[in-house]
């Protein structure tokens, strides 16, 4: 016997409200209180009730999709480069939590996220189409590059969209951030208490604002100790360039003691290059990683690193965006996160 699915009804009794408040609450409309809201999301999950999209969208004139798009500044239509582009961007723990996170905010609210890359400007063409036809609601934008021109793009046409990060130029449109610069501070200061003096650093790309930022806070903080000089390498955020720097650093400054790399997956590349040069860490040199990624507890030691909340990060955009689609917020705003020390082995 087939079982029968779910109903409004259903969900009214489960919640204990009428089957107008349910309609309401699935259909958007604003004039719920936000308790009853959440008690009727909780009944939906509970009974397993989805709702009709083709009729909802009759109703809120909406696509209930967004668009989750990973943008880059690259004019490289090849095969070859959009293969390598997708590569980069899967193989990055950062991505996956920020998956979780919006995913974990538009499940109960029934909308749905739809991956896109913006690597080349056909792509970024194709991103425009997309949302200009309503195909989408509005775009949650995560930038690898500081030219990337699709948030001015965006903005110029009106098109409801969240930033990933504080934008390199100003741009008119809502991100979220973190306070990069205190977490630099918080690399510094924990290693300067484990006792390293002779320290270097391992920037992300210098033209990305918060690879500047991390930079600036933890040579502030160096400086107040009565380190003024700060010998540094930048990398790309990658594992290899990592490696790399953590190599060339070496060459030039072979007694030292501590590393601030400013992403776990550079901080891993940096205690590869650190174990071949017969280097133990932490007993000979202490690392410091950035993000809290997956790599921070599977590296070897375990990283101690600056977390940043990913997740509740990449929910916090999708609730802006959300609120501009629904015309509750129209001016730009910003919510800036505050990083965390995570003690691990490393450091």
């Amino acid at each position: 016997m087939t079982r029968q699915l779910p109903t409004l009804e259903d969900v009214a009794r489960e919640a204990g409200v009428s089957r107008a408040t349910v309609s309401r609450v699935i259909n958007g409309i604003r004039n719920v209180d936000p308790a009853i809201q959440d008690v009727v999301r909780s009944a939906i999950e509970r009974t397993g009730y989805t709702p009709n999209r083709a009729a909802r969208s009759l109703v809120t004139r909406r696509a209930e999709t967004i668009a989750l798009v990973v943008s880059g500044a690259g004019d490289d239509d090849s095969e070859g480069e959009q293969t390598a582009f997708a590569t980069r961007v899967f193989a990055d723990p950062f991505f996956g939590r920020v998956v979780s996170g919006v995913v974990g905010y538009l499940r109960p609210r029934s909308m749905h996220p739809v991956l896109m890359f913006a690597e080349s400007e056909s792509a970024r063409r194709q991103v425009l189409a997309y949302l200009r036809q309503s195909s989408a609601d509005g775009a949650l934008i995560f930038s690898t590059h500081a030219e990337d021109p699709l948030p001015a793009l965006l903005a110029a046409e009106n098109l409801p969209c969240v930033l990933f990060a504080r934008p390199a130029s100003v741009v008119p449109v809502s991100y979220v951030d973190l306070a990069h610069q205190d977490g630099g501070r918080l690399a510094a200061e924990r290693l300067l208490e484990r006792g390293c003096r002779r320290i270097v650093t391992i920037t992300g790309p210098l033209d990305l604002p918060a690879a500047q930022d991390r930079l600036a806070g933890f040579r502030d903080t160096m400086a107040r100790h009565g380190h003024p000089y700060l010998p540094i390498a930048e990398g790309g955020f990658t594992l290899d360039s990592g490696a790399a720097a953590m190599a060339r650093l070496l060459i030039e400054h072979p007694n030292t003691d501590g590393v601030f790399a400013a992403n776990d997956l550079m901080a891993q590349g940096a205690c590869q290059t650190l174990r071949e040069h017969g280097k133990r860490v932490p007993d000979d040199v202490a690392v410091v990683g950035f993000d809290d990624s997956v790599t921070a507890t599977t590296c070897r030691p375990p990283l101690t690193t600056v977390r940043q909340p990913m997740e509740e990060m990449a929910a916090t955009m999708a609730r802006l965006l959300q609120e501009h689609i629904e015309g509750t917020r129209t001016e730009p705003t910003s919510v800036i996160f505050e990083p965390q020390l995570v003690v691990r082995d490393s450091a």
